[in-house]
């Protein structure tokens, strides 16, 4: 069952040569902590002799420096690479571990059993074909047991084995394990997990962990290694579905040669194959199929092939190549699962980007339907996601995209979400389905445009987004813009935070979450006022820069001025026109900015106004000349 071999030694070019042609299998292990995930991965590896000398010596040593077996080698040690794991004697990251057999190449992540590192698990079961669940045998199904079946439920995992571990603690009880068992069953029935194997075993002992226990008489079933070696790849199973392959490269080294480059993720795909390119559905036919190594007679799952075809079609990297006969689907708004792994919460209307397959593009929450508590399995109403919260949300995107339901591919269905200031992932999702209104709703083609408007007025339209904290004087400053604009004949027209919240924004409160939709309302009527060709001035806050970007990103390219009114809070306090700082100090008014809520300063403004150092018609003559210097008024 070992990895050696006789090749090693007689011929190592033919053992390279069929260790290169065996099928990989990436699985996972989780559940509870202190199940025995850990241990069992450290047989594997021990048992698979891909250990070298020193490996063994070091975990001889660890053993009796960390061990919880009393000086025997403690086989979790092999796993729990970072120095606070084994301090505490738990998995806080993903462990990564490679060995193989004479059948088959493994690659398992062991993940974290704790609530707070739910993410963890995520991203290790993103790329399984397997889940191995390790229950103890002594306290049945967990808590955590239940959240990582529900986990494993929303990622679409195909194969799950209950791995019902320490059978040696509770003398190999037959009843025990048919009474997990049954439990399991149940409570599977509700998440729809199907293809669950039992296996009742000991990790520690070896108990059908490689070879068949003649401690349990009364199992006939497989061993865990027997089920790896021969459990469907995924990549067997994605060779039967429709072809699918994501555009990653427009590959022209000259003119001659015209070929689109990517990884095919599902189907098989041959020359005189009929094609379909999604989103823009246009036809054509697989002239060749053309890789490195020469041209091939045809394509599966997983390898990575230029395909040239009969006509000369416009495709772009991010479109999917489909088959005729089941092409992929295409939207801009979606219903999905998305899973937050970031410390700043998701807020429902904050524009990220969204990476789906080798597509890249702007997306919105739009929607939290519910949060799911994946203790309980509650679904729970919310208006924000934070770190490792789940929910049921509605996205909208800047243009439609080619996709399938995560459950039929996971290639073409699963996404991630990344900050668009800071680059960092975000968030992960799975696609369910596309809404109707998506398919329903095209825009309107009119005659009279934006330019044809602001041709009309004279003038070129803009939008001034005054920021900065309250008092600062961006409204003040704003207004005497306005009124020299209107001297000087251009069309104008002025949102106030103020004024819109008596009505357009009436039913938002002050909350981070209320502070993006409010902002993300704002800047979808700026837009269409600069469609009719006015310049725009918008007097708001807007404390958060991914927001005043998205407003920025919703017009064209020189048509956003971010004004930013600075005055330091201590000025603004001593100012307080209102008297909300004054109360927001004393605990009257709550998630007020720059008391008990952020303000972040814009990082390289157009126009920058320091009011406690010039007053508010010097500051709006600086506005002006800013917008002669940019061709926007003469």
């Amino acid at each position: 069952m070992s990895h050696s071999s006789d090749l090693i030694a007689d011929d190592i070019e033919g053992y390279l040569k069929a260790h290169e042609h065996k099928g990989l299998l990436r699985f996972i292990t989780c559940g509870s902590v202190d199940d025995g995930k850990s241990t069992l991965i450290g047989r594997l590896l021990f048992e698979s002799k891909l250990l070298f000398e020193d490996q063994l010596a070091a975990i001889e040593a660890d053993s009796k420096k960390y061990g919880t077996q009393g000086g025997d080698m403690d086989f979790a040690l092999l796993v729990d690479g970072l120095a606070a794991e084994r301090e505490q004697g738990i998995t806080i990251d993903v462990a990564y571990r490679f060995f193989s057999t004479e059948k088959r190449k493994f690659i398992v992540a062991d993940t974290p059993g704790h609530e707070q590192y739910t993410r963890n698990m995520v991203t290790g079961a993103s790329t399984a074909d397997a889940a191995i669940l390790m229950v103890d045998a002594r306290y049945g199904i967990l808590t955590q047991t239940r959240r990582h079946s529900f986990l494993m439920s929303v990622m679409g995992m195909r194969h799950v084995v209950v791995a019902i571990n320490k059978m040696d603690l509770v003398d190999y009880s037959k009843a025990r394990f048919d009474e997990i068992k049954e439990e399991y069953i149940a409570f599977a029935k509700q998440l729809g997990l199907e293809n669950i194997t039992f296996i009742p075993m000991s990790a520690l002992k070896g108990d059908n962990v490689i070879e068949q226990s003649a401690k349990m008489p009364w199992y006939h079933g497989t061993t865990l290694m027997g089920y790896l070696e021969t459990v469907e790849l995924d990549a067997e199973h994605l060779q039967r579905s429709p072809f699918r392959m994501p555009v990653q490269w427009v590959n022209r080294p000259n003119l001659d040669f015209r070929g689109f480059s990517g990884m095919v993720a599902s189907g098989v795909i041959r020359p005189g194959d009929e094609i379909r390119v999604q989103p823009s559905g246009k036809s054509s036919t697989v002239a060749s199929i053309y890789t490195i190594d020469g041209d091939l007679d045809e394509a599966v799952a997983g390898q990575s092939v230029t395909l040239l075809l009969e006509d000369e079609i416009d495709i772009s990297r991010g479109d999917v190549i489909s088959g005729v006969d089941h092409p992929a689907h295409t939207a801009d708004q979606f219903e999905a699962t998305l899973v937050w792994m970031h410390e700043s919460p998701l807020l429902a209307g904050r524009p990220y980007l969204m990476k789906l397959g080798t597509q890249t593009v702007s997306a919105t929450v739009t929607d939290i339907k519910y949060q799911i508590n994946v203790n309980t399995l509650e679904h729970m109403a919310s208006k924000q996601l934070d770190l490792n919260g789940i929910g049921i949300c509605t996205l909208s995107l800047n243009r439609a995209v080619a996709f399938d339901a995560y459950k039929d591919n996971q290639d073409t269905g699963g996404f991630i979400l990344i900050d668009r200031m800071t680059h960092n992932t975000v968030g992960a999702g799975m696609l369910h389905f596309a809404l109707r209104r998506s398919q329903n709703i095209h825009m309107q083609h009119v005659d009279i445009d934006k330019e044809a408007r602001a041709l009309a007025k004279g003038q070129k339209p803009a939008v001034l987004w005054f920021t900065g904290l309250s008092g600062a004087g961006k409204s003040t400053i704003a207004n005497l813009v306005e009124k020299k604009l209107f001297a000087n004949g251009q069309h104008t027209y002025l949102l106030d935070g103020d004024n819109v919240r008596h009505g357009l924004n009436r039913d938002l409160g002050f909350t981070d979450a209320d502070r993006v939709e409010n902002v993300r309302r704002v800047a979808e009527t700026t837009k269409l006022l600069v469609d009719a060709g006015l310049i725009v001035m918008s007097a708001f806050i807007s404390p958060f820069r991914s927001e005043r970007q998205m407003a920025r990103d919703l017009l064209d390219e020189g048509e956003f001025i971010e004004i930013y009114v600075d005055a330091p809070l201590g000025v603004v306090e001593a100012r307080d026109p209102k008297g909300l700082y004054k109360k927001a100090r004393r605990g009257e008014l709550k998630n007020f900015t720059g008391i008990d809520s952020v303000y972040e300063t814009p990082e390289a403004p157009d126009v920058h106004l320091k009011t406690s150092e010039m007053s508010a018609e010097e500051a709006a003559d600086t506005v002006i000349d800013a917008l002669r210097q940019r061709g926007l008024i003469s």
